[in-house]
């Protein structure tokens, strides 16, 4: 590539949402915030301050603390420049995990916002359909 060309992904933005997820499971977490996350990027954890640098050392953190952690993508949308994600996240093979959906707002093929809501699989549910 020549100085001054700008590469351009062939990555939908579904794909480069989920592929940022995947990075973030597999403990590639400042990989992925340096191939993924554009510079005025907030998020909307509860638990962090909304800014890149807390959620990536939580990221990080959780990284270290479950180095077999599992996520399964069971669906994920694009509408316009915003992408969901919905999937199976499990600490370790043994656990039952939850159901979480990524929300991602993109700008310049960047994420620059990130919601995230999750929800405990139960042992024993009365529902026949499942989780999923």
């Amino acid at each position: 590539m020549n100085k001054g060309q700008q590469f351009t992904s062939t990555f939908s933005l579904k794909e480069k949402a989920v592929s940022f997820l995947q990075m973030v499971a597999t403990g590639k977490v400042r990989e992925a915030y340096q191939s993924y996350i554009g510079p005025s990027f907030r998020h909307h954890n509860p638990y962090f301050r909304g800014d890149a640098n807390s959620l990536m050392l939580a990221m990080e953190e959780n990284a270290i603390k479950n180095p077999q952690k599992i996520l399964e993508v069971k669906l994920a949308i694009q509408e316009g420049n915003t992408v969901a994600v919905h999937s199976h996240v499990r600490q370790n093979p043994d656990d039952l995990g939850g159901a979480v959906v990524h929300i991602f707002r993109f700008q310049d093929d960047k994420i620059v916002e990130l919601w995230d809501i999750g929800q405990p699989i139960p042992e024993d549910s009365p529902n026949e359909n499942g989780i999923f």
